[in-house]
């Protein structure tokens, strides 16, 4: 390990050269992101020109996401101040340069709807400015400019919209913590009841669209299963005809025809993606693409007469390729690594592994190990994800080459309550925050400890927002098992957790009740504030002064009770980012920080 070189914080967690590459519906226009000044934004050129101009101009926290709108004239792109999450929409036209505040109301929160390719002028958006809790529907023109209410949120998560452009189906919250699924014939009719969705699958069931003739809607759903499958269901009658299942593994995704909205094939995340094709159109072109690269493919644009696409392939040890697919002729062009640099440095792969818990559950993960090293007694930092109610996959992971490469093996976890593996495994999780949850990722310690690839007495944990209350939960609730923890903007104290969220997330707050726990003894007693005593093992926090969600008190607080007891740790804020750290310099900062902090509690290396 000594000989291998070791990686820049800059390469791994700097801006990308290049990234979020997608074409103009017409096919004859590229656009990607990349820095301006340091500053990610939006670049535009013609296609085989091999250069591209920028046609944003932010100076601040970068662009993060775009789209090419169905007119083949503007990008769309919505940006919040400081992490603030209250979301702006913003367009730039790339042939003048004229950039637009669609959505210019403070402290109010812009989501985007639907945007139809046979109405390419018009933009269906949600907008919290009535009440902050609830998101009306407005109609954008994008011709003038103009935005107009058409219809007032009378307590719904969600809408649904058909290919007319017409809101017609809605979701809304029970007591209970399930959800009801509603539609309506047009958009004057009364809503009715197209499905009932308990609380044990309120997480794994979802409207995917509407068919072509609006006569049904596709869903995913776990409602009569235990994993999510593809189901169409006739909205007159509520019969269910499944489109695609798995017996162990929720269908992850769908792929839709934009002029037949019909679904053409589906991915399954096992420990890979897994395409399911239905449609003999497009089976040719993913059967070719998957023979390109030994990447994980992901198709992310397709031109308006679908003769061309984008797509990109994740590896785990190298950069994202992009490539340019052209349909007739079968042809990949390459355009570029997003990370040209990661070619130069000695990159490790993504292997999954498997256990079984302590209660019997088969729980599945991800392992990165130091290269060039013998795999006997390593140091270890157990990499907790967020959500909770999410999943790590396989593909390119700056942090699992990161601490690698500095000497550890990096361990992924996904414990019970995350998704992807059935509403079973994920309904598993609820109450059980530094409880069973935390037990998986003890058990996942046990199991590398006991195949002796790493040593017991040095092992970090390490997390952002679930994460990081995992990080808070090893230091407070089994001190003992790690050598040091590191948070990311993770909770310390449930109540005020839960007391604190943004007013648009307590329409849902009966399903985290549901989840998590809604007595406040119960929380209370599986918060890590309440163990702050326990605390043996150093600890790094991060925080961003401006997070809607996990509140700057949630780090504050336990970090005036370790100062009050003397315990050792280490605290950084940023002022300007909310929950994560956005702006490079930030970024860089903070891991900067872990890199010494693992350094010298595990004995790693460092820059």
């Amino acid at each position: 390990m000594a000989d291998a070189t070791l990686i820049p914080l800059e390469v791994l967690f700097g801006n990308p050269e290049r990234v979020g590459a997608q074409i103009s519906p017409d096919g004859t226009r590229l656009s990607y992101l990349a820095p301006l000044d340091g500053v990610l934004n939006v670049f535009v050129g013609d296609i085989g020109a091999g250069t591209a101009q920028p046609v944003t101009h932010d100076t601040d926290r970068g662009i993060q996401n775009y789209f090419w709108t169905w007119d083949n004239r503007h990008l769309m792109y919505v940006m919040d101040k400081d992490g603030s999450e209250n979301f702006r929409l913003y367009d730039v036209d790339p042939s003048t340069g004229v950039e637009r505040d669609l959505t210019p109301l403070d402290d109010v929160q812009c989501r985007i709807i639907a945007h139809r390719k046979r109405f390419p002028n018009e933009v269906l958006l949600g907008i919290n400015k009535s009440n902050p809790q609830l998101h009306d529907v407005y109609h954008l023109d994008l011709t003038t400019g103009e935005l107009r209410k058409i219809l007032e949120n009378p307590g719904y998560l969600g809408w649904v919209v058909d290919t007319d452009l017409r809101v017609r189906g809605a979701l809304a919250p029970t007591p209970q913590g399930g959800m009801t699924i509603l539609v309506r014939d047009d958009e004057d009719g009364d809503w009715r009841v197209l499905l009932d969705v308990g609380p044990e699958d309120a997480e794994t069931t979802g409207p995917v669209s509407f068919s072509l003739d609006g006569t049904a809607m596709y869903l995913l759903s776990s409602v009569d299963s235990n994993t999510t499958r593809l189901v169409k269901m006739d909205i007159a009658s509520g019969a269910v005809e499944v489109i695609a299942e798995d017996p162990v593994y929720d269908v992850s995704g769908t792929i839709i025809d934009q002029d037949t909205r019909e679904i053409q094939g589906v991915t399954v995340y096992a420990d890979r993606v897994q395409y399911r094709i239905f449609d003999d159109r497009i089976r040719g072109d993913i059967d070719a693409l998957e023979q390109l690269s030994p990447g994980e493919l992901m198709i992310t644009d397709r031109s308006a007469d679908d003769g061309t696409w984008l797509v990109a392939f994740d590896n785990d040890a190298g950069p994202v390729k992009y490539y340019l697919w052209d349909r007739a002729s079968q042809t990949p062009t390459f355009l570029f690594d997003h990370r040209p640099e990661l070619n130069d440095y000695p990159l490790v792969p993504m292997e999954p592994f498997s256990f079984t818990s302590r209660d019997g559950l088969t729980v599945h993960g991800y392992l990165s190990f130091p290269p060039g090293v013998e795999r006997s007694g390593l140091p270890a930092v157990l990499n907790v994800h967020g959500g909770p109610w999410a999943r790590v996959g396989w593909g390119f992971d700056p942090e699992a080459q990161w601490l690698a490469n500095r000497g550890y093996v990096a361990v992924s976890v996904n414990f019970r309550g995350s998704s992807g593996y059935g509403k079973e495994f994920l309904n598993a999780g609820n109450r059980e925050w530094a409880a069973k949850m935390h037990d998986d990722l003890l058990d996942a310690v046990d199991n590398l400890v006991g195949k002796g690839y790493i040593d017991a007495k040095r092992v970090g944990i390490y997390g952002g927002s679930y994460g990081g209350y995992a990080a808070l939960v090893g230091a407070t609730f089994t001190p003992d098992v790690f050598a040091c923890a590191v948070s990311a903007v993770g909770p310390s104290n449930l109540n005020t957790l839960i007391a604190s969220f943004p007013e648009y997330w307590k329409p849902m707050i009966q399903l985290w009740h549901k989840r998590v726990g809604d007595d406040p003894d119960f929380l209370w007693s599986r918060s890590p504030l309440s163990r702050v005593d326990a605390i043996t093992i150093p600890i790094l926090i991060g925080q961003g002064e401006n997070d809607p969600r996990v509140k700057r008190a949630e780090s504050e607080q336990i970090v005036a009770a370790m100062t009050e007891r003397g315990i050792e740790h280490e605290y950084v804020m940023y002022e300007n980012e909310g929950h994560g750290f956005v702006k490079p310099e930030n970024r860089l900062d903070f891991y900067h920080h872990v890199d010494r902090f693992l350094a010298k509690h595990l004995g790693g290396r460092a820059e």
